[in-house]
């Protein structure tokens, strides 16, 4: 199915294909219709399946077709809550993207900075707002917000929005929404209470459900190594000696860790750049253009970064930092072993986290293979875990993977097999600091909020 089939408008039809996308995925193709139709939507689905342009895509088309005065006031149509900064930002870049060629104003809003400019485009006037809970009550409180127009709202992540402690604060806000409104309501899990806040917030809604992927590209070599943290960036040298090593992507989780690791490799004579919301996008662009040209060896990215990434011949993606989030390393470790081509992805894991391999072992249904035999063995914290497989690694970098894909890995998984598409529909939106587990920086991000 193409978007065209979609009943999209013009101006979405040519963004979309702006942004180099073509096909939607499952939950786009499910829940665009809907939404077009004024349906209220329950949709469980995880990141990374490209829920935001699923809600993103039909609102902004909803807006666009009502009739507007260019010179009348702009009350807020349409509300997205998400818990955390770095969704926020994300989901304002998708409607940047998608709504490129409407005349619609969106902004965002959160904690931990100043209010000074999301007030200043508030005033301005919005269709869309996209905030989190804390900065939302603070505005609206000071009579800032007004939600008294509001026709769409849209609460994102709902589980972990619980996880985090704001469903007093969802609360709040959804007793001041208008009674007449359509609501979308996405989360990845569906536990009681989850389903309980949905019930009170949709009316006999659609519900679209997305399997998360959870099978491992079909082609690609894994392996982990267990090495302490300070000595990652030792290990990452050593690795990358392999001269069969063509061309590696490697992941760290935030902005300033892609830099660092980019000023390592930079001083002992390896080819490398980053990748991350920080560059300009003539910079991102330049970086991928070179690295795609074989000019740049190694580019490092964060996963937000990474969503446009789309190499065919990519020998390598290198977990610098494994993701808090399972589904995240099927995401990283599918950029490699495209369109039949072969791939490896190599991991290394310090000892805070064993628990993330762990959840990374469980969803994809094997123990990613442990390199035992390196220069940088894991003494910070006891011996490795004993849970995951083990085998000798061997060869002059004393340690590589070699061999065969370890018995057990699941075939037939369409989302592992044919992965040629993934980056072709837009959203697949995986996120940096996306974790469900609450922590003490998601926590202080509450307070921030």
């Amino acid at each position: 199915m193409s978007f065209e089939k979609l009943n999209l408008i013009e101006p979405i039809l040519k963004a979309l294909q702006t942004e180099g996308y073509t096909h939607p995925t499952p939950i786009q193709a499910q829940s665009i219709p809907l939404v077009l139709d004024g349906r209220d939507l329950l949709g469980c689905a995880q990141t990374g399946t490209g829920k935001t342009a699923a809600f993103a895509i039909p609102i902004i088309q909803l807006l666009h077709e009502e009739h507007r005065n260019p010179k009348a006031p702009r009350p807020i149509k349409c509300l997205i809550l998400t818990p955390t900064r770095e969704l926020a930002i994300q989901i304002g870049e998708s409607f940047s993207a998608y709504g490129r060629n409407t005349s619609l104003r969106h902004t965002v809003i959160f904690g931990g900075v100043n209010q000074h400019s999301q007030v200043q485009a508030l005033k301005a006037g919005v269709d869309v707002l996209i905030a989190t809970p804390g900065r939302l009550l603070d505005l609206m409180n000071q009579r800032y917000i007004d939600l008294r127009h509001l026709s769409l709202f849209v609460l994102d992540e709902a589980d972990r929005m619980l996880d985090m402690g704001f469903i007093h604060d969802v609360k709040k806000v959804i007793a001041v929404l208008p009674a007449k409104r359509q609501s979308l309501f996405f989360s990845a899990t569906m536990p009681p209470d989850v389903a309980k806040l949905a019930d009170t917030i949709l009316r006999t809604p659609a519900k679209v459900e997305v399997t998360p992927v959870s099978s491992t590209a079909e082609k690609v070599e894994q392996a982990v190594y267990f090495v302490d943290k300070p000595d990652k960036k030792a290990l990452l040298q050593h690795v990358l000696e392999d001269e069969s090593i063509a061309s590696a992507l490697v992941f760290t989780r935030t902005k300033h860790g892609a830099d660092k690791v980019v000023k390592d490799l930079v001083k002992v004579g390896i080819k490398a750049e980053a990748i991350h919301g920080n560059k300009s996008q003539n910079a991102r662009q330049r970086a991928l253009t070179n690295f795609k040209s074989g000019e740049t060896r190694v580019l490092v990215a964060t996963d937000i970064a990474a969503r446009g990434i789309d190499i065919d011949e990519l020998s390598h993606v290198i977990n610098y930092e494994l993701p808090n989030i399972p589904e995240t390393y099927v995401h990283r470790i599918g950029r490699t072993g495209r369109a039949g081509a072969s791939g490896k992805a190599l991991s290394f894991c310090d000892a805070e986290e064993k628990e993330f391999l762990r959840d990374i072992n469980k969803l994809i249904g094997l123990k990613v293979p442990v390199v035992e035999n390196h220069p940088y063995p894991l003494i910070g914290n006891g011996t490795p875990s004993p849970e995951p497989e083990r085998r000798q690694g061997g060869g002059r970098s004393g340690g590589r993977p070699q061999g065969n894909r370890p018995a057990g890995d699941r075939r037939g998984n369409p989302h592992a097999t044919d992965r040629r598409n993934e980056s072709r529909s837009p959203g697949n939106d995986r996120r940096q600091g996306d974790n469900r587990r609450p922590t003490a920086s998601a926590t202080r991000d509450k307070r921030r909020d």
